[in-house]
């Protein structure tokens, strides 16, 4: 009985933030190409639960390609984790500045 609340709760709050995520409005300013992607570890409960889900991400990167620093911009909030760190280890195209790219990384049942 109790495992079952827990899904059903664990449900709800699931729901009701997947709701409040996707009212992030929708832009894209990526420019540079990505040279080398990191796969992001899909959470355990994500996968329990068989959560699939697309994340936003922004990221700061430095003239050289590498990441400076990744923030969510949307998504699940059981996902956000793993996509922000997985990002953060990808490699964009050198350019003569540091740019910020908004990213997608999707999650689907493995």
């Amino acid at each position: 009985m109790r495992r079952g609340f827990r899904f059903i709760t664990a449900g709800l709050f699931l729901s009701a933030s997947l709701a409040i995520a996707q009212s992030v409005p929708a832009s894209t300013n990526s420019e540079r190409k990505v040279t080398q992607r990191v796969a992001p570890d899909y959470p355990e409960l994500a996968r329990h639960l068989r959560i699939r889900g697309v994340v936003r991400v922004e990221a700061v990167v430095r003239s050289n390609g590498s990441v400076k620093s990744a923030r969510s911009l949307g998504g699940n909030p059981v996902l956000v984790d793993a996509a922000v760190a997985a990002v953060g280890k990808w490699k964009f195209q050198p350019a003569q500045a540091e740019t910020t790219e908004v990213v997608q990384v999707v999650f689907e049942n493995p």
